[in-house]
Order: C-alpha cells, then sequence, then structure tokens
C-alpha cells in the first residue's frame, strides 16, 4: 500500500522476519583499542582474495564495534484482588485501600501520587564507532521505546575493553530503523564507510555484533543477494542478504567487506524460529551513510515524495490489469494537493518508469523517488487504461511517519490480497448495495464515502476465497468510480465479454487506505 503500506509477505514455509533486538545482559570481549587511525585503514587491510584465516581482521575491526544496552520503564497493567475489593465494600476486615501488599506499590495498581504500576525493561544489541570522539551507528528499534512513541530512559555503550559509557541520542530516522548516538570519548577506534555499490553476490563479509548480549562475536559469509526486497516496497525496501550468521542482538552491528570497510548495517533476519537460518539482512552503507551525515548535522533526512500509495503488480492483479508481473506499480490512492496530484497522476494508473529507470521489485518507485533531489523533475511513464503517457512530476520532500500517517490513514483495516483462488462458481458471490450512512457508520466506514458497499460474500463462491468480505467498500473498478450496485455488476459483465481473466476493485476497508483485490472472472472448471 504506500512505504509504509500494508502487505503480506508470503515465505514458502511460514518464515517471518524478526527484528534483532534482544538477548541476555552477559557481554563478553577481548582486544586492545586502537589507536588515533581508522581500524579499517587501508594499510592495515590483507591483500584481494580470501584470506585462510580472518583472524587478523577481526582483531583490527572488533575494538570499534559495540555493544548497546538499554533501560526504560513501561507500564504494568495490575489486576486488584477481588476477595480483597469484596472484603473492602462491605466493610469487613481485610486490606485496607492503599496497604503496601510488598512490591513496593499499593494494591489497586496505583503507585505514589496516582500513577501507575511501571516495571524496567530493556534490549541489547550492537553499533559501531564511525569518529574517534565517539559518534556511533546502531538501529532505531534499539532505542525506541516500546510504545513507539519516543525513546528509552536510558542508553548505555559498552566497548570490548568493557568500559561502560552513557550514551546520547543524537538522531534517530525511523524509516530507515537507523539512529546515531554519541558518547564522551577521545582517541576511540573507529571504522570507515565502504561503497555497497560495488558489492557483488558471492562477495565474503564479516558480521560483528553481539548475539544473544554474546559480546563481540565475529562470523563470516557471502553475499547471498543483493537489492532484497521483503516488504514488497518502500523507500528502504532494500537489503544485502549475506549467510554470515546473524542473530538476535546482531541489530546496529556492521557488515564489513575484506577492506574492512562497513558495507551495511545487520537490521533484520528471516527465520521461521527467530535464529538464524543463513538469511540475515542488512542496510546497506548507500542508504545508511546519508541518513547518518543528516544527523549528525542535527538534520532531518531529507527524501523525495510523490504524495501516492502504491501497490505491486503481483501475478492476480497484473493479470487484472492485463500487463506483466512485477513489472511497474499501481496507483492505489492520491494525496490532494501533492506531487502526483499536481502532475495529474490518478488512481489506477500503472508507473513503469521513474527517470528513466524501470519499476520492478529490486526499485520500487518509492525507492527510486526517495533517490532523488527535493526539487528535482522528473519525468514518470505510466499506463493509464493499457496506454502509454508520460507526466513530470516536481519531487516533493517527504513528510514526518506520523504526517504520512494521518496523510494515508490507518493500515489496521486494509486489503491484502490473498492467495489465488480456486474459480469453480459461476457466480461472483457478491450481495451489495449503495454506500449511505447507516452502511458506512455498521462498518465504521468514513463518513462521506461514496461507492458500494459488500454487505454479504458467499464463503462458496469466488469472492468467498478471495480478498473481499462483508463491509468492503468497492470504491472504482479499475480506474473507474462506482457508486451503484448496478455498475458494479456491468463493469465485471463488460469483463467477461471482453474476455479478461480477473478485474481489479478499488476497495476501502474500515479506516485503512484504498488498496486493489481482485476477482477471478473464469467459468466454473
Amino acid at each position: 500500500m504506500s512505504s509504509k503500506e500494508s502487505r503480506k509477505v508470503r515465505y514458502a514455509y511460514g518464515v517471518t522476519m524478526a527484528l534483532l533486538a534482544g538477548g541476555t545482559a552477559l557481554s563478553i570481549a577481548t582486544g586492545p583499542v586502537g589507536a588515533q587511525v581508522a581500524q579499517n585503514a587501508p594499510a592495515a587491510m590483507p591483500p584481494n582474495g580470501a584470506p585462510q584465516s580472518f583472524a587478523d581482521l577481526a582483531a583490527r575491526l572488533q575494538p570499534a564495534v559495540v555493544n548497546i544496552s538499554t533501560k526504560q520503564r513501561v507500564p504494568v497493567r495490575s489486576q486488584s484482588d477481588p476477595f480483597a475489593e469484596m472484603m473492602r465494600r462491605f466493610g469487613l476486615p481485610g486490606t485496607p485501600q492503599g496497604q503496601d501488599d510488598g512490591d513496593g506499590t499499593p494494591q489497586g495498581g496505583q503507585g505514589q501520587g496516582g500513577q501507575g504500576r511501571t516495571r524496567e525493561t530493556g534490549s541489547l544489541g550492537s553499533g559501531f564507532i564511525i569518529s574517534p570522539d565517539g559518534y556511533i551507528v546502531t538501529n532505531n528499534h534499539l532505542i525506541q521505546s516500546q510504545t513507539g512513541n519516543g525513546t528509552v530512559d536510558e542508553v548505555v555503550v559498552t566497548l570490548t575493553n568493557r568500559k561502560e559509557y552513557p550514551a546520547r541520542i543524537v538522531g534517530r530516522d525511523q524509516a530507515s530503523d537507523l539512529a546515531l548516538l554519541k558518547i564522551d570519548g577521545a582517541n576511540l577506534p573507529y571504522v570507515n564507510w565502504g561503497d555497497s555499490t560495488r558489492a557483488r553476490v558471492g562477495d565474503w563479509v564479516l558480521a560483528i555484533g553481539n548475539p544473544y548480549g554474546l559480546g563481540g562475536t565475529v562470523t563470516a559469509g557471502i553475499i547471498s543477494a543483493l537489492h532484497r526486497n521483503i516488504t514488497g516496497g518502500g523507500a528502504y525496501d532494500r537489503y544485502i542478504q549475506t549467510d554470515a550468521s546473524i542473530n538476535m542482538g546482531n541489530s546496529g552491528g556492521p557488515m564489513f567487506d575484506l577492506n574492512g570497510n562497513v558495507i551495511g548495517v545487520n537490521s533484520a533476519l528471516i527465520s521461521p524460529t527467530g535464529a538464524s537460518v543463513g538469511i540475515g539482512l542488512s542496510i546497506p552503507a548507500e542508504a545508511a551513510r546519508p541518513v547518518i551525515d543528516s544527523l549528525r548535522r542535527g538534520q532531518r533526512p531529507q527524501r523525495g515524495y510523490l504524495g501516492v500509495g502504491l501497490q505491486p503488480l503481483d501475478e492476480n492483479l497484473a493479470e487484472a490489469f492485463g500487463l506483466p508481473k512485477d513489472r511497474g506499480e499501481v496507483v492505489r490512492s492520491v494525496v490532494p494537493g501533492e506531487p502526483a496530484a499536481k502532475a495529474g497522476l490518478q488512481q489506477g494508473d500503472v508507473i513503469v518508469r521513474v527517470n528513466g529507470q524501470e519499476v520492478n521489485p529490486e526499485q520500487s518507485a518509492s525507492y527510486l523517488i526517495s533517490n532523488i533531489p527535493v526539487g528535482s523533475r522528473v519525468p514518470i511513464d505510466i499506463l493509464r487504461d493499457r496506454k502509454p503517457q508520460r507526466v513530470t512530476v516536481t519531487v516533493g520532500l517527504r513528510p514526518t511517519d506520523e504526517q504520512l500517517a494521518r496523510l494515508l490513514g490507518d493500515d489496521s483495516g486494509s486489503v491484502t490480497p490473498e492467495t489465488p483462488a480456486t474459480p469453480t462458481p459461476q457466480t461472483l458471490g457478491l450481495s451489495l448495495a449503495p454506500a449511505n450512512p447507516a452502511l458506512l457508520s455498521r462498518y465504521k466506514l468514513p463518513s462521506g464515502s461514496t461507492g458500494v458497499v459488500i454487505t454479504g460474500v458467499d464463503p462458496n463462491s469466488v469472492a468467498g476465497e478471495e480478498a473481499l468480505r462483508e463491509g468492503d467498500l468497492i470504491v472504482a473498478i479499475g480506474n473507474r468510480r462506482v457508486t451503484s450496485p448496478a455498475q458494479v455488476v456491468e463493469a465485471i459483465a463488460a469483463a467477461r465479454r471482453a474476455g479478461a481473466p480477473r478485474i481489479a476493485l478499488l476497495v476501502k476497508r474500515g479506516s485503512g487506505p484504498e488498496a486493489f483485490a481482485t476477482l477471478d472472472l473464469r467459468p466454473q472448471r
């Protein structure tokens, strides 16, 4: 649905993505603190080619990799003792209101001054020093509060010589999952950024971090894939994949090439168990470094912005639009007054190229636009009703995540395309009604919405096997708005007469943003 849009990611064995914060509170690491030169200075690096041992390289790099631990207090949902409540209600002897129950707070879930009970929690992860005066790169999810609204209360950085430093958060960027910390130090060991654009599949890499709180762990492997897309879109959905072991607690740690330069920031893993199965993911240095540089200057990272919600052309949607799959993205929403709307982009347009570069799973439209300087005028090639057109857009400044959420709506009620259905029944199995205030209220749809409400879905029909469900609002068929059931029926009939295998419906679910779903129009087989 957008850079933040809801889409299911499917893996053959029920694979899930796990952020790598966590681990135990043990930090064991050795190694001398380096001199006032970069730990990965060229003269100290081994010659090209895989060495017989990574020991010399690891020994030089480890002092610049740090352990990061955090603490914060989070609310505890308190449960009152029903027996004591009954005793108090009837004035019987028992625990008086406000008596300490042994854990330091009065019963009833209130502490001093009426404040709710809290407990201390924390996380462990990794980071790396990028300057001798103590700037440290890590992941945002390590230092973000559990509620997502703010940061943790305390961050402590531990070097390989076990010296601890309190750290302050210089800046953080939720979109890229990056953060910059600062400790007060001098002549600290540090490492330099490398050039991830020159990385190739099959190159050797080293990962250093604190998996499960075990400090200074070194693992080696190769680059398994580049430009790995795991969420289906977004400006930062473009990872380096490696089989170097990455586990919980490696978050924020560096991925090094054989020259000892940082080409990635370890961020996530794909695993059915939560432990490494050889699919680790790192944010490429080419994406991370500009963000960190902006945070270091005290600026918010600037990214290009169109003001559209986009949806990849998966197999079903591509079939509905009569286009090859995984080539282009369909516009499912356009934010009024933003660059795309000003340039004339419409719902149902398919963006196939941005500034001459093809839109595909490896480089989404969001990724391409985000890397174009704000204010630039760029051509965008689209297909509208399957006919090629070109529009010119003046790239805007991407709003904050909070602003985007307000602009595009909450994804919690969004429509997610499901596995293709088995096209058996002749009927589509939908009950339809024009949108009216009563139906909008019943299905928690925004007041004033127009379209056709699905009031029932036959579970044994084609519709019952697809992503549609009762309460969905059909806003458009393709890029044509509909306001009556007759228009929906006629559009489906026209598509069938034209021999279309599938039809695309623009659907709104609850307060979520609009998204395309499809229906299989083929007769029973």
